[in-house]
């Protein structure tokens, strides 16, 4: 497929998915601002208009573009290009709420972000339309996304059901035998970790990919779908808000990184209780550290 036909293809979808955040009646904007919204020239653009007039998706009359129904799966034209994996686009998605600090309410532009993980806008949407069932993104009434913020009773009932799931999965992965996987995992969970705290003035940042490493490999253990699920919510508060208190951010992942060290050498060791009395405590510091985060921007 010529690159200019893909392009003409991937801007015709992201019109699409720009419609399908309106309603019917709806007026389109002008040539020149959807073009500079989709990063396309104008004549993609009218090339774009031209097919949604001929499928009946739009009335184009002079200046007048007037939405007539919503788009469908079938209008979608394909794109061959290499897509990242669900996976690959929640570590993109949650790398930048780390790295750049998005605060609640920001608005997420489908079109822009869609770019920057270099997936299509539909894919984008159908991940944050997965997000919202968790009520972590929510769609705006006018079309368009936008991540939320969290309550205190949110934060406190997701930090409780996170410790029944991982106290649980403690229990079962001192039980596994020496030939499981996940005792590769830990004594490398374990290198890792000693290793970012030899060298945590500089990278104390990093902690938090770490920390999701850690959390997730436990959690493996435990077969079950909904713990599956369950996860990217974990990910996305305690990974996402653990970092909004930058006070203390160094001391605060070298004293988790210490917890985990603990958990670690307690599961190796086959000490369950040890395991269960550890892990309790740092999911206690975790919730804490939490709700704290929550406070210091005026959440709570």
């Amino acid at each position: 497929m010529a690159r200019t036909d893909e392009r003409f293809r991937e801007a015709y979808n992201q019109l699409l998915d720009y419609c399908a955040g309106r309603q019917a009646g709806d007026q389109l904007p002008a040539e020149l601002a959807l073009a500079q919204q989709l990063d396309v020239s104008r004549t993609v653009v009218r090339s774009a208009l031209e097919r949604l007039n001929a499928e009946g998706l739009i009335s184009w009359e002079g200046r007048s573009k007037t939405l007539l129904r919503l788009p469908s799966e079938t209008d979608r034209l394909a794109v061959q290009s290499t897509q990242p994996s669900e996976d690959e686009l929640e570590r993109q998605f949650l790398d930048w709420v780390l790295r750049f600090d998005v605060p609640p309410g920001t608005a997420l532009n489908v079109t822009e972000l869609s770019r920057k993980f270099g997936v299509q806008a539909y894919g984008l949407q159908e991940f944050l339309a997965s997000l919202s069932r968790f009520g972590l993104v929510r769609r705006r009434p006018r079309g368009g996304w936008e991540l939320v913020g969290f309550t205190r009773d949110f934060a406190i009932e997701l930090s409780d059901f996170r410790t029944i799931l991982e106290l649980n999965a403690v229990s079962h992965l001192v039980a596994l035998p020496q030939s499981h996987g996940i005792w590769k995992q830990l004594e490398d969970l374990r290198n890792d970790h000693i290793r970012l705290a030899e060298d945590i003035d500089q990278r104390y940042h990093d902690f938090s990919l770490l920390d999701e490493r850690f959390h997730t490999a436990i959690g493996s253990v435990v077969k079950n779908r909904f713990v599956a699920e369950f996860q990217k919510v974990i990910t996305l508060v305690f990974h996402y808000h653990y970092q909004w208190d930058k006070k203390d951010e160094r001391d605060r992942n070298l004293a988790a990184i210490g917890e985990h060290l603990r958990i670690i050498d307690a599961l190796k060791a086959r000490e369950e209780q040890a395991a269960l009395a550890t892990a309790r405590d740092h999911l206690k510091t975790s919730k804490q550290t939490l709700l704290s985060s929550m406070r210091s921007h005026a959440l709570l």
